[in-house]
C-alpha cells in the first residue's frame, strides 16, 4: 500500500470511530451524562406515583429527589423511585419535606409537580425562578389570576412547560379535533360536555392530625381549615381525592374533567389562545349542570349529564362526533374511519405525552400542552364555578381576562395568608 493511501485510509477509520453513537461506546443502555434529564418530584400522592412508572419509560430521565408534607408517602415514593432508577443505574433519590429544599438544588434539571391544586401556582413560581422545567398536573390553577402568573413566570425565566392534559396524546381525541377542524361534520352548532358538577364549601368536621403529616405546610397558601382525612387521603387510600370537591383546594368535577374535556374542545375549535365570551348558569340554586357558555363566532357548549360520563359530543350542520377515552363515535358511522387529505390541516401530533415533554426540553421549544394553553383550558373550567355560584350571567373578555361584573373579577383572585400573594413577578 502506497503511503498517501495507508494515512487517508488510518484516517478514515479514526473518524468512524469519533463519529460512534455514544451510547455504542458506553455500551447498551448507555445515555452520557450530558444527555440525561434529572428529575424532582414535587407531591407523592396517588397522581405522581402514576406519573413515575410513564416518565421513567423516557430512557432520559433519572429521579434524583422527592417531596412532601406526607412523611409515608414520601417513603414510600422514595423506595418506588429507587427502584426505577435501578433498571438505568444506581442513583438514590433524596427525601424533602420541604419542596423549596428540593428546588435549591443544582444539579435538578426539572420538575414533576402533582400536588393538590392550591399548591400549583406557588410551586411553579418557584420552580421557574430556580431555573426548572416543569411538568404539572391539570387543572393547571385553582384561580384565573394564578394562572396568568404561572405563564408569566415560565415565560420570564424561560422555562418548558408541559400541562398534565394527557388526552392530546392519544389517538381518539387527536382524530376528533383533525376531523372537526377540517369541516367533516361541517359548521359547529353545538357542543354537549359531560363531566361532574362545580365545586363547593367545605363542610367537613375537624378530626385529630396524624403525626406523619406536617399540615399546616399542606394548607399553604390557602385559608386554614381543620385536618381530615377526605382532604388529604392516607397511604394505600386510591380513592378520587376529596380535596377536590372543595373551595380553597379544588374546582370539583368541572376542573378535575373539565380540564380534559373542555381542553378537547378548546383544542378541536383551535381555541388555544382564547376562550368564551359568555357564561351563563342554570336559574336552580344548587345546580349541577344546566350551564352553557358561548364563543364569540356563536358556537354553544352545554354542560351536561348524558348517555356517557366525561364525554363530548360535537353536533355540526353535516354530523356528529362522540369521543372519550374509550370510544371515538360519529354519525355518519363512516366518519371515524376517515383518511385525512394531503392539504388538511393537523394538530399536533404526540403519542406520548411525557417522552413529548423531554423532547421539548431537549429542542427547548413548546410541547403540546405549552403553559399558556394549560391557563386558557384551566380559565374555562374556573370561569364556569365563578357563573355557577354567582347564579348570572356573565360576559367574559379572553384578551383582557376580565369579566363585566365587578363580584365576578373580585373571584379571578382569592385570599392568601401569610406571604403569598401572587401578584408581583
Amino acid at each position: 500500500m502506497k503511503r498517501k493511501d495507508f494515512i487517508k485510509n488510518t484516517l478514515i477509520g479514526a473518524v468512524g470511530i469519533t463519529i460512534l453513537p455514544r451510547h455504542v461506546l458506553g455500551g447498551q443502555g448507555f445515555l452520557a451524562p450530558s444527555d440525561k434529564i434529572n428529575l424532582g418530584y414535587i407531591g407523592t400522592g396517588k397522581q405522581n406515583s402514576g406519573l413515575l412508572g410513564a416518565i421513567a419509560k423516557c430512557p432520559e430521565t433519572m429521579v434524583l429527589a422527592a417531596s412532601d408534607v406526607d412523611k409515608r408517602k414520601l417513603e414510600h415514593f422514595v423506595h418506588a423511585a429507587i427502584a426505577e432508577n435501578k433498571k438505568k443505574a444506581a442513583t438514590e433519590v433524596t427525601p424533602y419535606e420541604q419542596y423549596r429544599e428540593l428546588l435549591e438544588r443544582k444539579d435538578i434539571d426539572a420538575v414533576v409537580i402533582a400536588s393538590p391544586d392550591h399548591w400549583h401556582a406557588q410551586m411553579v413560581v418557584d420552580a421557574a425562578k430556580a431555573g426548572k422545567d416543569i411538568y404539572c398536573e391539570k387543572p393547571l390553577s385553582l384561580t384565573i389570576a394564578e394562572g396568568r402568573a404561572m405563564v408569566n413566570a415560565t415565560r420570564k425565566y424561560k422555562r418548558v412547560f408541559q400541562t398534565g392534559s394527557m388526552q392530546r396524546s392519544q389517538q381518539f381525541f387527536r382524530d376528533a379535533a383533525n376531523l372537526i377542524r377540517n369541516g367533516y361534520i361541517g359548521e359547529i352548532k353545538e357542543i354537549n360536555v359531560s363531566i361532574g358538577g362545580p365545586v363547593r364549601a367545605c363542610d367537613l368536621p375537624t378530626l385529630p392530625t396524624p403525626d406523619y403529616l406536617d399540615w399546616n405546610s399542606w394548607i399553604g397558601p390557602s385559608l386554614y381549615r381543620g385536618y381530615h382525612p377526605t382532604l388529604s387521603p392516607p397511604l394505600g387510600d386510591n380513592s378520587w381525592a376529596g380535596w377536590r370537591n372543595y373551595q380553597g383546594f379544588g374546582g370539583g368535577y368541572v376542573t378535575d374533567w373539565g380540564a380534559h374535556m373542555f381542553d378537547i374542545v378548546q383544542w378541536a375549535l383551535d381555541m388555544d389562545d382564547s376562550g368564551p365570551v359568555e357564561f351563563v348558569p342554570p336559574q336552580q340554586p344548587l345546580a349541577q349542570e344546566g350551564l352553557y357558555f358561548k364563543y364569540a363566532n356563536g358556537i354553544q357548549v352545554n354542560h351536561k349529564r348524558w348517555i356517557d360520563n366525561n364525554a363530548i359530543q360535537f353536533i355540526g350542520t353535516e354530523g356528529t362526533i362522540e369521543v372519550a377515552r374509550e370510544f371515538l363515535r360519529s354519525k355518519p358511522e363512516s366518519l371515524v374511519k376517515t383518511t385525512l387529505k394531503a392539504n388538511d390541516k393537523k394538530v399536533y401530533h404526540s403519542e406520548n405525552h411525557y417522552q413529548d415533554w423531554i423532547d421539548a426540553i431537549k429542542s427547548r421549544k413548546h410541547p403540546i400542552v405549552d403553559v399558556e394553553i394549560g391557563h386558557r383550558t384551566a380559565t374555562v373550567c374556573n370561569a364556569v364555578n365563578i357563573a355557577y355560584e354567582l347564579q348570572r350571567p356573565l360576559q367574559w373578555n379572553p384578551k383582557k381576562e376580565l369579566f363585566n361584573d365587578p363580584y365576578a373579577n373580585a373571584m379571578l383572585t382569592r385570599p392568601y395568608r401569610g406571604n403569598w400573594d401572587f401578584n408581583d413577578f
